[in-house]
């Protein structure tokens, strides 16, 4: 499957079933950590609720390190990952639309799909919207093509351009990762501490 070393212990044929066994654990790990309440992922806004970003780093360190050791030790070939090509533009004003549409919906694509499986109607109207977002840019397309292909980096890794060691980039990743652990810990007292108080 994919780059894992040696090839043929898990045939092509078996993709599928395993993807949808990973979608349906991310899905239920993502509800069980409360992921389907807009209140929990709007809060890293307001500076009351950091577990997004604390989730999201944890996740960024795991795989990352488990494909570093994978690699290292001759378990997966980094190399045939696929990396997707970078329009440096359309990645900028994408992150800003999504960012936007985050922060006044309440939900990233991913959570907003947890939040409907479980019925609730906010989540419902976000995918809808979701949708009609997809089926407006792909009728606008011909005229936003220059902006989706804008300013073409290729497969682009961060470690490659910054000129560094993919051991080097990881260790800075988690460098960074403590320092926001810890000061949004920090953060997140002082606000509960506030709320007490008042």
């Amino acid at each position: 499957m994919g780059p894992l070393v040696p090839q043929g212990i898990i045939t092509g044929q078996w993709d599928f079933l395993i993807a949808l066994i990973l979608g349906i654990a991310f899905g239920y790990i993502l509800e069980r950590a409360g992921f389907s309440s807009t209140r929990k992922l709007v809060g890293v806004f307001y500076g009351y609720d950091f577990v997004v970003l604390q989730v999201f780093f944890t996740a960024a360190i795991t795989a990352m390190t488990g494909v570093i050791f994978l690699n290292y030790f001759g378990l997966m070939d980094a190399n045939m990952i696929y990396i997707n090509p970078t329009y440096l533009w359309s990645v900028i004003v994408g992150g800003i639309i999504m960012g936007v549409g985050f922060l006044v919906g309440g939900y990233c694509p991913g959570t907003s799909f947890c939040g409907a499986s479980i019925g609730k109607i906010d989540a419902i109207v976000f995918v809808g919207g979701l949708f009609l977002g997809i089926i407006l840019f792909s009728l606008a397309f011909p005229w936003l093509e220059g902006l989706y292909k804008a300013t073409p980096w290729g497969p682009s890794v961060m470690h490659e351009e910054l000129g560094i060691t993919r051991g080097m980039f990881a260790f800075i990743v988690i460098v960074l990762a403590l320092a926001a652990f810890w000061i949004t810990a920090r953060l997140q007292k002082r606000f509960s501490d506030r709320n007490l108080k008042y």
